[in-house]
């Protein structure tokens, strides 16, 4: 089973990861890093509110996992 830390710190990288190449795509569409940044930001919260309710709906179903 997922642990809930476990799901948090698999949410944060991923949500690092995220927010950096959506920070290059703003910057990219926009020319300004400020905007750019500021879209990836909210983007990143957004998404990362997501994955973590994902994550943990999931770690809930038993459905796939091997027995042990």
């Amino acid at each position: 089973m997922e642990t809930r830390v476990r799901s948090l710190v698999k949410a944060l990288i991923w949500n690092i990861i995220g927010l950096a190449a959506m920070t290059l795509v703003g910057l990219l569409a926009t020319g300004s890093v400020a905007l750019g940044g500021t879209m990836a930001l909210i983007n990143s919260v957004i998404g990362f509110t997501m994955y973590l309710m994902y994550e943990r709906a999931w770690s809930r179903i038993a459905w796939g996992r091997g027995h042990v």
